[in-house]
């Protein structure tokens, strides 16, 4: 089987909950975590089969619209992300762990 990345950037909490909600009902994904890169801006990252992971995107970017204010910022897919990329970006896959810890994690104040 090969294991796919798919990312849905969107803007505020409210919405990537939503995103991440929704692309793990719609398909058989594993959801790898979020990234805050800066200012609210939260990437979404699941793994899982090529067709499931382009069902889950899919169904991602629909519920966008439902969340009161939530803007897509960008989104993309990658069929078979080269392996070094996993230990880089942390978005290792395992059948052993049934349930994966996440945290937003927000970049520090502007100022000191």
């Amino acid at each position: 089987m090969t294991i796919a990345l798919g990312m849905i950037e969107v803007l505020g909490i409210p919405t990537a909950m939503e995103v991440a909600d929704v692309m793990c009902k719609g398909a058989s994904v594993m959801l790898v975590g979020f990234e805050n890169t800066d200012f609210g801006r939260i990437t979404v990252l699941i793994r899982g089969a090529v067709a499931e992971v382009q069902a889950a995107v899919t169904a991602g970017l629909e519920a966008i619209a439902q969340v009161n204010g939530g803007e897509l910022l960008s989104h993309h897919i990658i069929a078979r992300p080269h392996e070094n990329l996993e230990p880089v970006l942390g978005i290792g896959m395992s059948r052993a762990i049934a349930h994966t810890p996440l945290e937003i994690r927000f970049p520090p104040p502007l100022s000191a």
